[in-house]
């Protein structure tokens, strides 16, 4: 491996205006020049920018859609339809880092921050304010760290011990883990503020399977993607399995489907083309599992979902639909996204969400609450790992500005 990514850190052109940043990278990552540090034996330099830049980096240079962000922006991929591979790159330095990776932390501010959830946002905030002095605790539900980096993403592109390398790190910093721990439960944000805690970040993501609204989705068996991938040794699924969405999430679940022994697995889109990038859709066809266009869902029933096809013309338009026909499949998996969970505006007095259900939030990741703030897939919707680094490092600024003004003024 280490031979592969050396030949390709070397044909990086080293552009004066790289494009794999400025275009293709959503944190704006020094594409660059961590290359130039690496091919010049600078591992540790190239890591620790990429860390600062990027707490994440180590997960993100896995599970990017870097088709569409770096690599697909890489002037080497247009001129010869070869882009540096630079996620392997990226991947090889910061692995390598995260374990010479020295916690170091300003002198303690004598101010507590509560980040709730530990997925991606929660992470990159809870490392940032902890770096900068802060006593940070973070409060997950789960008896592991992650959120969906450990129960949304599959073992085969992201390997969980990566994320326990990562904790200890965490605890290294400083940060407090609390596992199996809600707020909104017998927890409430006016808890931590009662206990002193100075500022809440929310980072929860979207763990609400959103329904198709068709009969048939409370059968035994049919499921929702969320729920699957977080434990799929817990599902008998049977040979022939159907899978109703069109997006990264469905063939996710479609290539975890086929490893646990399920052998003939189709993905059904409502229209005629996918939302998946083109290489997760490579990916699962190579691993076997079928894709039909333009079906949609009319029921699902204990035989399989009843489905109309649709036929489209070259303009994309449906010029003419099938009689409804059952699909048969042994169990079903619903997989069209997910909304946000209302326990913690529920149980908080001040904390508004819109209408998806999502937090509302200022340009500065503020809510409507004072001192409570949020970020990530809970103020976003379900988006991707880099938007949600992207969202908490601004979030993370603004706490640090709210935390030290709060100090001056007490």
């Amino acid at each position: 491996m280490a031979i592969h990514v050396i030949r390709e850190a070397r044909r990086c052109l080293q552009c004066s205006e790289p494009t794999c940043r400025e275009d293709g990278c959503p944190v704006k990552t020094n594409i660059p020049e961590m290359i130039k540090l690496f091919l010049e034996g600078n591992l540790n330099e190239a890591g620790t920018m990429l860390f600062d830049n990027n707490p994440m980096s180590v997960f993100c240079s896995l599970v990017c859609d870097h088709e569409g962000q770096c690599e697909g922006h890489c002037i080497q991929g247009k001129e010869s339809d070869s882009p540096v591979q630079i996620s392997s790159i990226e991947h090889y330095i910061s692995d390598a880092y995260l374990d010479r990776l020295v916690a170091t932390r300003e002198p303690d501010k004598g101010q507590k921050v509560a980040v709730i959830g530990s997925g991606p946002a929660g992470l990159t905030v809870a490392v940032r304010l902890a770096r900068e002095g802060y006593n940070v605790t973070v409060f997950e539900r789960k008896d592991k760290i992650g959120g969906m980096l450990r129960y949304g993403i599959p073992e085969f592109r992201l390997p969980k011990k990566i994320l326990d390398r990562y904790e200890k790190k965490l605890r290294a910093l400083g940060v407090h883990i609390r596992p199996n721990t809600t707020i909104g439960g017998a927890l409430r944000i006016d808890d931590l503020f009662d206990d002193g805690f100075d500022a809440v970040f929310i980072g929860v993501g979207t763990w609400r399977a959103r329904r198709l609204g068709v009969k048939g989705e409370s059968l035994g068996n049919v499921h929702y993607a969320v729920d699957y991938l977080q434990n799929p040794d817990a599902y008998e699924l049977g040979d022939t399995v159907a899978i109703i969405g069109a997006g990264n999430s469905a063939m996710d679940v479609a290539r975890t489907v086929i490893r646990h022994g399920s052998r003939y697995v189709t993905i059904y889109s409502r229209d005629n083309k996918v939302t998946a990038s083109k290489r997760e859709v490579e990916y699962t066809l190579a691993d076997g599992v079928e894709i039909a266009y333009g079906v949609e869902t009319l029921a699902i029933t204990d035989e399989g979902p009843l489905f109309v096809h649709r036929t489209y013309n070259d303009a994309g338009e449906i010029v003419s639909r099938s009689e409804p026909a059952i699909s048969a499949a042994d169990s079903t998996i619903i997989a069209v996204s997910q909304r946000a969970k209302d326990k913690l505006s529920s149980t908080t007095i001040g904390l508004d969400s819109n209408e998806r259900g999502l937090l509302e939030v200022d340009e500065s990741g503020r809510t409507t609450r004072l001192g409570v703030f949020a970020g990530g897939d809970v103020t976003l919707g379900p988006f991707n790992v880099v938007q949600a680094v992207k969202s908490a490092r601004h979030v993370a600024e603004a706490m640090s500005e709210y935390l030290r003004e709060k100090a001056r003024e007490e």
